[in-house]
């Protein structure tokens, strides 16, 4: 059975432990990693999550995956080639540690932007954090033991907060700041 949807309450041991494998993972990509970010829900400070890391690189291009792929896997990081979102390229933490998900995407693309969007967009509005603990919340109680199911129910929300986001975004002129590691 697969484990259990659980949000716990924000912690801050969260962006302690990006910042080491931030560190980690640009001295071993060096400059083939144009960003290296802390997305998701760990990403915003106080905001409830699943205690589980959300990492995103970004390079210049997903092909040939030779620049990326042998880095992260000497780290011990396992490739998922059959993930089925052609916009990245996903790897998971290495067996035995902590619950990371790394996201590999290509600069620029819409696929990169969201996530960057998103987290920024939650940190300068914390009553929409607090909207969006609330949902998940809400929805891993009722969907505990089916992560797909808990994924989609709280989806047409974050589609809400992107649309905000996109507006805010027009209002002030937001760009990424500079790359967390």
């Amino acid at each position: 059975m697969p484990s259990p949807v659980d949000i716990v309450d924000y912690q801050p041991a969260w962006g302690v432990a990006f910042a080491g494998l931030g560190a980690v993972l640009r001295r071993a990509l060096g400059d083939v990693a144009v960003r290296i970010d802390h997305i998701g829900s760990t990403s915003v400070p106080g905001l409830a999550a699943k205690p589980v890391l959300d990492i995103q690189i970004s390079v210049l291009s997903l092909e040939p995956v030779d620049g990326f792929l042998g880095p992260l896997e000497g780290l011990g990081y396992v490739h998922r080639a059959s993930n089925p979102e052609r916009t990245k390229r996903y790897f998971r933490e290495p067996p035995g540690q902590r619950r990371t998900h790394i996201h590999v995407r290509q600069l620029g693309s819409f696929s990169q932007q969201i996530p960057l969007l998103f987290r920024d967009y939650l940190r300068s509005h914390p009553d929409e954090a607090a909207a969006y603990a609330e949902t998940k919340r809400r929805c891993a109680q009722r969907f505990r033991h089916d992560r797909q199911a808990y994924v989609e129910a709280k989806d047409s929300f974050v589609w809400q907060i992107i649309r905000h986001a996109d507006a805010w975004a027009q209002q002030v002129g937001w760009t990424p700041g500079p790359s967390d590691a």
